[in-house]
């Protein structure tokens, strides 16, 4: 166990080495990006099994772990997780990134299985940007499922709903349902129904059955989830009969350090794990201290958003330092959208995390000399903070 752990770290320096490597294109760059992923997960799991006492196959934490095998028997791939088993559904989902698996994602992932082998349907319900549609669509990428996600609206009717049905049950697909409960409470009711014959027509494994009057082909291996955001305005309730067919999750905030460091490794950033405590220090800082602006955003999608941008400076910048880069990026990320009572507060937090550092704006001097050429041809002044403000939009 220790010596498969060494090789991990080993292997995964040496994938975050390549990242920044000038020969590599945007695909295989997405590639290594899953890789690196994918070895950060392997690599703390590994850990936590050593330091666990995991030394048998039955083992709890060996047994939560997605594995693939292959059965020889069914001469098929199938994956493995506590008791279930499901089959490979080798469905071709391009070369897309994957989601960082937190311990989280690990125990979404056992539930959600265990709702699938159970022949039941997957409720995952919490706040929004905890990770309930992402978690779905990646579990499906890790099966080879193709998921289709629906956005649920009060326009959708039974019928509708009936026809997105039948596609999942004669494809074999995965249906995730997001806010099934903005549904008309007449809607949900009916589709207590149809998904109840979808779900005892698997049971009692028939390869066709009728739904809604029309008969149709059964993939045994369909599934459906519906996510929720608990207590919102205008949400339904679920009725009763509808809440027994799904096996329902309890979702909660996801650890954000974790996932940026994982980003940040992905991007290619050696001291990960120093700078992920960092971003997230002043993400909880500024939620904390500064006003409470409507468009400010210190959640999971806003630091997504940043770690992208500080990937594609470090990349571009050699010279400058890892912090220098990220302190870069979270200031001029940032900056624009902070309303100047609030700029004081968010420069000193800024100089208190990265002290002493405060590199440059990078400039674009191409794109400046336009702005400049276009300002005085409207007839306006090319002041330099109107010039930065336009850079900035």
């Amino acid at each position: 166990m220790e010596k498969c752990y060494d090789n991990q770290v080993e292997d995964l320096s040496g994938l975050i080495g390549m990242v920044t490597h000038p020969s590599v294109d945007k695909p295989l760059r997405t590639k290594l990006m899953c890789l690196i992923t994918m070895d950060a997960h392997s690599r703390d799991m590994i850990r936590d099994m050593r330091d666990g006492g995991c030394r048998h196959k039955d083992h709890f934490l060996w047994q939560v772990q997605l594995k693939s095998v292959f059965i020889a028997e069914k001469d098929d791939f199938f994956f493995r997780i506590a008791d279930a088993c499901l089959p490979y559904g080798y469905e071709y989902l391009g070369n897309g990134p994957r989601l960082v698996i937190t311990p989280l994602t690990d125990r979404i992932y056992v539930t959600a299985t265990q709702a699938l082998h159970l022949k039941m349907g997957c409720a995952p319900a919490g706040p929004a940007g905890t990770g309930k549609t992402e978690s779905t669509k990646d579990l499906a990428a890790a099966l080879g499922k193709a998921c289709y996600v629906f956005n649920c609206s009060d326009q959708m009717d039974y019928q509708s709903m009936a026809g997105i049905f039948r596609g999942l049950s004669a494809s074999g697909s995965w249906g995730c349902f997001d806010e099934f409960n903005r549904l008309k409470p007449e809607v949900l009711s009916v589709c207590a129904t149809q998904f109840k014959s979808v779900l005892d027509a698997i049971k009692a494994g028939k390869s066709r059955f009728m739904l809604s009057g029309t008969e149709i082909a059964l993939d045994v291996t369909c599934g459906a989830f519906i996510t929720m955001n608990p207590g919102y305005i205008g949400r339904a309730e679920l009725p009763q009969d509808l809440k027994a067919l799904f096996r329902p999750i309890t979702v909660v905030v996801p650890d954000l350090a974790m996932i940026c460091e994982n980003m940040l490794m992905a991007e290619g950033f050696v001291t990960a794990a120093a700078l992920s405590k960092k971003f997230v220090t002043l993400y909880f800082l500024c939620r904390d201290l500064l006003s409470k602006a409507k468009h400010y955003d210190w959640g999971l999608r806003a630091i997504k958003s940043v770690l992208v941008v500080a990937g594609n400076m470090k990349r571009a910048e050699k010279v400058l330092g890892e912090d220098a880069v990220l302190m870069r990026a979270l200031r001029d990320f940032n900056l624009p959208k902070i309303v100047a009572d609030d700029l004081p507060i968010f420069h000193g937090l800024l100089g208190d995390l990265f002290p002493g550092i405060n590199p440059e704006r990078a400039r674009d001097a191409e794109f400046e000399d336009v702005i400049k050429t276009v300002t005085i041809e409207a007839g306006l002044h090319p002041d330099e903070n109107f010039l930065r403000k336009v850079v900035e939009l």
